[in-house]
């Protein structure tokens, strides 16, 4: 670990165009251990779609969920 705090010592130091870079390469490289994840998103998307389709799932308006959310979440 103590040579982790290092290293990140050491790329804070860099320019911010060189630590913007360095930024994506790690997110991108993270993307490689949810193996999966974009096919169970693409078949729950589908499985949703299938089901409104069917008339098995009931819609709200997104103004109303909007106006849940202001009211709920941000008190107003």
């Amino acid at each position: 670990m103590a040579q982790a705090n290092e290293l990140l010592k050491q790329v804070l130091e860099l320019p911010l165009d060189e630590r913007a870079k360095m930024a994506a390469e790690l997110l991108e490289s993270l993307s490689d251990t949810e193996e999966g994840v974009e096919e169970a998103w693409a078949n729950e998307i589908r499985n949703r779609v299938d089901a409104l389709c069917a008339g098995e799932l009931e819609s709200t308006d997104w103004r109303i969920v909007l106006d849940e959310v202001e009211r709920e979440v941000l008190g107003r």
